[in-house]
């Protein structure tokens, strides 16, 4: 076998047991097993929801405000079955909380693959320029990590008006920060290894030696606290909806849901705030032990 060859190998074989390694400690945990199955169910359930839903609850027109109200199981004017009730509106709640849990998980993963994007790239800009790079962008950090993010989030959504891209927009801006100082801790640290200066003693590219080699050997940790921030997002959604300022009531997502039942909770209308509720506990808690088994399982190798 060539040189070349033994080195392309190389990176492939040490990856290998840490990987088996990952997945055997994913599998071996029943609670963390037990989570990732809710994990695919919810998933599945969002993804499925204009087909499996029993009513569209966006859809005027299949509302009835004679049925508002129903306690779950009972049966509306027209014979439909209100499984887990309806609200104020008539909606049934079983299909609100599926479209819900789509906006809510599409909020999520959506913001934090932007707040993800733009941290990566100024972390790795900070530590592999340095000087005045680092220090402007790593105050600009300090600045926005000083303030609470649902200061920030309130500020800009009463600023720029509801909506799911604005809300979308919010949570990027508050989220990015972390994730820049986390990749230029990460990068700074390899980029004093060997084959860093030799890569530039060799005079390859600044481009190169940064995608090439800083990213993808800087950015697995700052992927695993990617994980478990997808449902601090999705919290921070649902607290921002919950104060009416987030999703708009056209596309309901699982806060709004819990903010619209509310009002209701002491005249004896639970359900429409607990199921939503409910829903929401068991999509972040699943996110929450998922996201920290991958943290414990990737701190092995270090």
């Amino acid at each position: 076998m060539s040189l070349n060859a033994a080195r392309l190998a190389g990176p492939a074989q040490a990856d290998t047991p840490l990987r088996e390694k990952v997945l055997r400690r994913l599998r071996n945990r029943p609670t963390t097993r037990g989570a990732v199955i809710l994990l695919g169910i919810m998933v599945a359930l969002a993804l499925l929801a204009p087909v499996i839903a029993p009513q569209n609850p966006h859809d005027l027109g299949s509302l009835s405000v004679m049925d508002n109200r129903l306690a779950p199981g009972e049966q509306g004017m027209t014979g439909f079955s209100y499984w887990l009730g309806s609200d104020a509106q008539g909606r049934d709640m079983l299909s609100a909380i599926l479209y819900g849990l789509r906006t809510s998980l599409l909020v999520g993963l959506a913001s934090t693959v932007g707040a993800l994007s733009i941290g990566i790239l100024a972390g790795l800009a900070a530590a592999q320029f340095g000087g005045a790079v680092d220090a402007v962008l790593m105050r600009i950090v300090d600045f926005m990590l000083g303030f609470p993010s649902i200061l920030v989030a309130l500020v800009l959504l009463a600023s720029i008006g509801r909506g799911v891209d604005k809300v979308i927009l919010a949570i990027v801006l508050v989220q990015w920060a972390q994730y820049a100082r986390l990749m230029r801790a990460a990068a700074l640290v390899e980029r004093r290894k060997e084959y860093i200066e030799a890569a530039v003693n060799f005079g390859l590219p600044t481009r190169h030696i940064m995608l090439a080699h800083l990213l993808p050997n800087s950015v697995g940790a700052v992927l695993v606290v990617a994980s478990i921030s997808i449902a601090s997002a999705i919290t921070l959604e649902a607290t921002l909806s919950f104060l009416g300022v987030g999703v708009p009531v056209t596309q309901p997502s699982l806060g709004l849901l819990i903010a619209n039942g509310f009002e209701f909770l002491l005249s004896g209308e639970y359900w429409i705030a607990v199921f939503p509720g409910i829903a929401l506990v068991l999509l972040i808690m699943s996110l929450n032990l998922v996201g920290d088994r991958l943290r414990r399982s990737f701190n092995v190798r270090a």
